[in-house]
Parts: structure tokens; C-alpha cells; sequence
């Protein structure tokens, strides 16, 4: 067999490989022999038709068991000849594949292209100059968390001698069929918590449930509009069955130092407690700005290194970005075998953009973590099981269990905890200088558009630690048990999207 060997790129490699006639005639002889021993031919018995009979009726399978037979170790030893590590499956083409013999009377010719991991040079990644920025804490937000925090603790009391209305919250059970569709099941709820005439809660439901006593029962009917926020109910309509168990009213604590007490959390006073809300406001500034720092890191490291990137990494990477899109669209309600295609080709565009930068930086990074010679420690390894552990309030050998059972396991957590160090070596290295916060959501005046801008994205360093990596890979999330008096009904949707 001979080969030779062309550099099309610095990922693409393309092998010449020509296979020898001998070999094929080999190949050729071996699977004729082994169709006139299994092969039934008219006229013959089975086992004993002339072989060049054999060869005519079979002519098209022979010849593509014997492509099957030499073709795939020819590449084989072609590419571990030449020292490539494929990232995909090999390319082939056959020259010639019409007049093509494959009875020995000539060599077969084909050519390979091979897509290899580039040879990346060595990055320049000390001296970066970046700007932090903390967050001022604005005026209000204290007493914003204070006020969140007396209604999570408000308390549902049942309400006597008089109905439901408009700032009362009613419990429900719910039943709703849609019409037009009678073989669907109905939409149902029990216990649904409802606040009548709150903003969050669909308009219909507020105008039906005020003016109702407990244990009465109320039929209604409401078209929701073609663009309302659940897929499942968009554009239809649908008549409900009410039926009020309770009425009550909501009572919030009075804000005072015996409130704050009460709240178990080592609080003094009201005074103590917006002190320590303020410390924790700063503490999160602070680890938000670092984590801007970083992401200005990687978006300058990144922007600063341009070199080819292999095609088969960025498909894998933009294929994972695309699955994790369509969870999100279907936890929010969206049928996803009513998207569009078009659109489904137009996000998959735009993130094959997004993916080839995640690919970039992962592989930039990596390439630090053997200049800084980062290692990760078994012990590393545990304390972030253990951290994983508690944010999912599981046991540690849960979270082995659970990683034990997807591509990569615990390697993963290794592999994203050298990639965070060699983050740290960026920042340990660059030049980074304390500047004003600049809201990035405000709408720019004629000063601020020509001032200093941040050229960063949130996800930058997160998506650098998990290239290739998908959401559906973590472990479940423990649901956590809440005690209410009824089921809060959802923000901004009828409550029959609960179903």
C-alpha cells in the first residue's frame, strides 16, 4: 500500500492511499469463494455453481463486501502511519469508482481527508488589561429585600360573613375543558391559591372570582389571546368549573425589631438586620465584579489569538448549545414539533458563532494550564462533589452515582477545575485597575456612547469550563418541600397552566 500525505490547513489533512492489486485480488478471491459456498443459483445446487457464475449474478454485492473488506484497514493503517488522531470520522472518496475493477487486475486509489487538532501556538496571556467594577448598592434595594421578605411571611387568614374581593385571596379547585377539543383531558388543579385582582394574575380570573362565598361554585369562560405566554392554551377557549374552598386575606408582619427577631437568623433589631442585608449586597458585589473581571479576561484573551478551529468540535459544541435552547423552550411551554424549521436553522447558525468561541477559548485555556503546569488533586476533586452535593441536597455518593452514569464522570469536574485555574493564572497576571460602574442595560446619553464599554458576555468563562458539556448531564435538582395553605397560582398565567 502507498500513501502520501497533504497538509490542506492546520485541521485538515487530506492522505492519498493507493491499495496494492494484489491485496484487492486477495479480498476479491475470499469473498467470491465464500458467495459460491452460501449462495442458492437456478440450475445449481447450493454450493456448487461455477465461481465465474457466481462472480456475474453477485457482480455489485462482491464488489462492495471487497470495498468493505480492504477499504477501512487501508485507512486505518494509513492514518496510524502517518501519526493523525481523527476528530471525526474520516472523509473518503474513491477515484475513478465507475470504471473501477475489483477483481485484482489493478490497484484501487482512493483519497482521505482527516480533521486533527491544530497545533496552537503558545498564547500571549500575561499583561491584560482589565477594569473592575462593583456595583453600587442603589437606593431602595434594602428596603426592596425587607419588603420580600415580610410577604414570603405572610400569613392566608380565612376572611367570615361576607364574600370574596378584590385583594383577597381565594383557594380554589380548578376544572377546564377546551373547546373544540373533546377527547383532551380536562385541566385540573386542587388547592389552587389565587390573589384576586393581583397584577400577576390573569384579568378573567380576578373578574369571576370576586364577589363568591366558600363552597361556592362558578362556570366561566375565557378565549386567551393567539399570543398568550403557555403554547398549550394560546388562541384557544376554554370553560372553566370554580369551586372556592376558602376566602382569606393576606396579613404581612408589622415591620419592627421583635419581626426581625422572630426571623431566626441571629438579627437583633430591624436596624441589625438592614445592616447585615447591606454587608451581603456588598460581599455579592464584590464577587460579581470578579466574575466580570474574568469574563473581560477571556473575551480579550480569546479576541487576542485567532487561529483554524476544527469544524467536528465547533458541531458538537453549537449541537449541545442548541439542545440546551430547546429545553429551555420546552420548560417554558413551547411544542417543539411546532417550531419551524427555518427558525430551528437560524438559532443553529447563530450558535455555531457562539460555539465556535467556546471551542477557541477552551482550547486557549487549556493551553495555559500546561504553560502554569495547573494539576488538580483528588482532594480538589471531592470538596466539588461535596459542593455539588449540598447545592443539590444530595449525598456525595449520589453525585458520583449520577456522574458515573454520563460520558466523561468525574473527569468532567477535573478537566472544568484545571480550566478555572488557568482562569486564576489570567487574572494573577493581568493588569487590572479599579473603574466606575457603567450600566450596561442604561439607555446611553451623547456622553456615555463615546466613553469606555466592556466588551464581555456573562457566560464566557462558564462557557469555556463546560464546552461540550450539557445541562441535561447534572444531576437532578431536589425539588424542595414548601408548606403553604394552597398552591401559589404562576405569575402572569391563568392558573389552569399549572396542568
Amino acid at each position: 500500500m502507498k500513501t502520501e500525505l497533504t497538509d490542506v490547513s492546520s485541521t485538515q489533512k487530506e492522505i492519498k492511499i493507493e491499495i496494492d492489486a494484489a491485496t484487492v485480488k486477495t479480498a476479491y478471491n475470499k469473498v467470491s469463494q465464500k458467495y459460491a459456498k452460501a449462495v442458492n443459483v437456478p440450475g445449481f445446487r447450493k454450493g456448487n455453481a461455477p465461481l465465474d457464475v457466481v462472480r456475474v449474478r453477485f457482480r455489485d454485492e462482491i464488489n462492495n463486501e471487497v470495498l468493505q473488506e480492504i477499504i477501512p484497514k487501508a485507512v486505518s493503517d494509513a492514518v496510524e502511519e502517518h501519526a493523525l488522531q481523527p476528530l471525526a470520522e474520516p472523509q473518503l472518496h474513491l477515484e475513478n469508482s465507475e470504471s473501477m475493477k475489483l477483481n485484482g487486475s489493478q490497484p484501487v486509489s482512493l483519497h482521505v481527508h482527516v480533521e486533527v487538532m491544530p497545533e496552537i501556538p503558545t498564547p500571549d496571556y500575561k499583561g491584560l488589561e482589565l477594569t473592575r467594577r462593583v456595583k453600587p448598592i442603589e437606593d431602595g434595594q434594602i428596603e426592596d429585600l425587607i419588603s420580600k421578605r415580610l410577604g414570603e411571611q405572610a400569613a392566608l387568614i380565612p376572611v367570615e360573613n361576607r364574600k370574596s374581593q378584590i385583594g383577597d385571596t381565594v383557594i380554589v379547585d380548578l376544572e377546564g375543558t377546551i373547546e373544540g377539543e373533546t377527547d383532551a383531558e380536562p385541566i385540573r388543579a386542587e388547592d389552587l391559591e389565587i390573589p384576586i385582582g393581583d397584577e400577576t394574575i390573569d384579568q378573567s380570573f380576578s373578574e369571576n372570582l370576586a364577589g363568591l362565598d366558600a363552597d361556592e361554585e362558578k362556570e366561566f369562560t375565557v378565549v386567551y389571546p393567539a399570543e398568550f405566554s403557555s403554547a398549550a392554551l394560546a388562541g384557544k377557549t376554554v370553560h372553566y368549573k370554580a369551586k372556592v374552598k376558602s376566602v382569606g386575606s393576606m396579613e404581612t408582619p408589622e415591620l419592627n425589631d421583635e419581626w426581625a427577631k422572630s426571623l431566626d437568623e441571629g438579627y437583633e433589631s430591624v436596624d441589625d438586620l438592614k445592616t447585615k442585608l447591606r454587608a451581603d449586597l456588598e460581599t455579592y458585589g464584590q464577587s460579581d465584579a470578579d466574575a466580570r473581571v474574568r469574563n473581560e479576561a477571556i473575551a480579550k484573551f480569546i479576541e487576542k489569538h485567532d487561529f483554524e478551529i476544527p469544524n467536528a468540535l465547533i458541531e458538537v459544541q453549537a449541537r449541545n448549545l442548541l439542545n440546551n435552547f430547546a429545553q429551555d423552550m420546552q420548560q417554558r411551554g413551547v411544542d417543539l414539533n411546532k417550531v419551524e424549521k427555518e427558525f430551528v436553522q437560524m438559532a443553529y447558525n447563530q450558535m455555531q458563532t457562539q460555539a465556535e468561541r467556546d471551542v477557541r477559548g477552551a482550547m486557549l485555556l487549556e493551553k495555559v494550564a500546561e504553560l502554569e503546569n495547573v494539576e488538580v488533586s483528588d482532594e480538589e476533586v471531592a470538596d466539588e462533589i461535596q459542593k455539588m452535593a449540598d447545592y443539590y441536597r444530595a449525598t456525595p455518593d449520589e453525585i458520583r452515582s449520577s456522574l458515573a452514569q454520563q460520558q466523561g464522570g468525574e473527569e468532567n469536574i477535573k478537566n472544568n477545575l484545571r480550566t478555572r485555574k488557568a482562569i486564576e493564572a489570567l487574572i494573577t497576571h493581568a493588569k487590572v485597575t479599579e473603574g466606575e460602574w457603567v450600566d450596561e442595560n442604561a439607555v446611553p446619553s451623547i456622553e456615555s456612547e463615546t466613553a469606555e464599554t466592556e466588551n464581555t458576555e456573562a457566560t464566557d468563562s462558564e462557557a469555556v469550563e463546560a464546552t461540550g458539556e450539557s445541562e441535561k448531564e447534572k444531576p437532578a435538582k431536589k425539588a424542595k418541600t414548601v408548606k403553604s395553605s394552597g398552591e401559589k397560582a404562576p405569575k402572569k398565567k391563568s392558573a389552569a397552566e399549572n396542568e
